[in-house]
């Protein structure tokens, strides 16, 4: 049987927002396939089939990555920037899930082609009431791109 492709890549480091995350999408039953990746470069290597991840199909790309910004070797602008600067990779909707408050932060990342920018709120209900409601918008509600969209690697 053909391995169903990931729903979520999830980029995180901290163990703390990993675990609220994947609660918070467990309660919305949003937890079909979830890839997490504790860094950048292990992002990257995942969704461009590098390092232990050489097996994986470039076909089956996750149908979202939540990525925080600041993470170890490969920081989220960068792999912000390498996702959406190439084209087959480009059609993956990304969106920022970080603590961060600052507005460069924002702008950088709208510059860069992302989807959706959310700032992690501190309270616990209101987190995973965000979470769910992002979910449900980008799995439930949202069409994502067609294979045609993902055009050749080069």
């Amino acid at each position: 049987m053909p391995e169903q492709n990931p729903e979520i890549l999830l980029v995180d480091d901290n163990a703390r927002d990993l675990d609220l995350t994947l609660r918070a999408l467990r309660a919305g039953n949003l937890t079909g396939q979830v890839i997490v990746a504790r860094d950048g470069e292990e992002a990257l290597d995942y969704v461009f089939c590098r390092g232990p991840f050489t097996q994986r199909s470039f076909e089956d790309q996750p149908r979202l990555v939540l990525l925080d910004l600041k993470l170890p070797k490969v920081d989220g602008l960068e792999v912000l920037r390498e996702l959406k600067g190439n084209a087959a990779t480009r059609p993956i909707p990304v969106v920022i899930l970080t603590s961060s408050r600052e507005q460069q932060d924002l702008v950088r990342s709208y510059n860069l082609g992302v989807n959706a920018f959310i700032q992690k709120p501190v309270e616990f209900a209101k987190f995973r009431e965000t979470v769910l409601q992002m979910g449900l918008f980008w799995l439930g509600i949202n069409e994502p791109p067609p294979k045609e969209a993902f055009r050749e690697r080069k």
